[in-house]
């Protein structure tokens, strides 16, 4: 098994963090230090520590679905003491969001240790789903609604196709469900803004097979056995190379 996608099988940090520690040379396997990505390791044999602890691989992971308030950062804790994801989940286990939501959106955000997984569900490679409400100002148009759906232009480079409909029209406001596989940051903001629809409230209902279903705003739950079994579906998928 390549080291960091033990690092982040083993709960230690998400892959892209685990890289950044082989760099560091903060890894050490068989009492060397190890600064090659993609070193392969045997787990059952091989002596691997991270700032000198030794690696324990945890049989079990840990998935928590959360519903993010708005007002509350998609990381466990901050520098500034804002108010964060570890105000409302506390486990004894370092866990790491899936994917974010900017502080003024919220929705759905699965926590976990388990790097491995994190990285599948977010990796455009694989094109998981993710859901959103999203209310904007007025009243798109249907021209409006078509170029959303092909993709606009982004920062010099087109979004991806999305599922975009209409689900309610209120006097000033409409709600939509959107549909996509892509995640750049802000980016539904930033093109509901572009075609004259600013957003005014953004709820993310699913990722891939998860879905919030009635959780309230800063309430959290456990994955169900069926949902954990979906997501080893997924693992299974990646390491075939398949999509989800």
């Amino acid at each position: 098994m390549r080291l960091q996608k033990l690092l982040a099988h083993a709960g230690v940090a998400s892959r892209r963090k685990a890289e950044e520690l082989i760099r560091q040379g903060r890894v050490t396997v068989n009492g060397q230090v190890v600064i090659k990505l993609g070193s392969r390791v045997d787990p059952a044999h091989d002596d691997i520590r991270v700032d000198g602890r030794r690696l324990q691989p945890r049989p079990d992971h840990v998935y928590i679905l959360l519903n993010k308030p708005r007002g509350v950062l998609s990381a466990m804790d901050d520098a500034q003491g804002r108010r964060s994801l570890g105000d409302l989940v506390r486990v004894p286990v370092r866990l790491y969001p899936v994917g974010r939501l900017d502080a003024t959106s919220e929705g759905l955000i699965l926590l976990t240790d388990d790097g491995e997984l994190a990285h599948l569900l977010t990796h455009p490679r694989y094109r998981h789903e993710k859901e959103y409400r999203v209310l904007v100002e007025g009243h798109p148009s249907d021209q409006a609604l078509a170029a959303w759906r092909r993709g606009v232009m982004l920062k010099g480079r087109p979004t991806a196709p999305a599922r975009v409909e209409v689900l309610r029209r209120e006097k000033e406001a409409t709600l939509l469900r959107v549909v996509m596989h892509e995640g750049r940051k802000r980016q539904i903001r930033q093109v509901a803004a572009l075609l004259g629809h600013p957003v005014r409230r953004l709820t993310r209902v699913r990722l891939g097979p998860l879905h919030l279903g009635t959780l309230e705003p800063g309430q959290w739950r456990s994955l169900t056995p069926r949902e954990v079994q979906a997501l080893e579906l997924i693992r299974q998928r990646g390491k075939q190379g398949g999509r989800g």
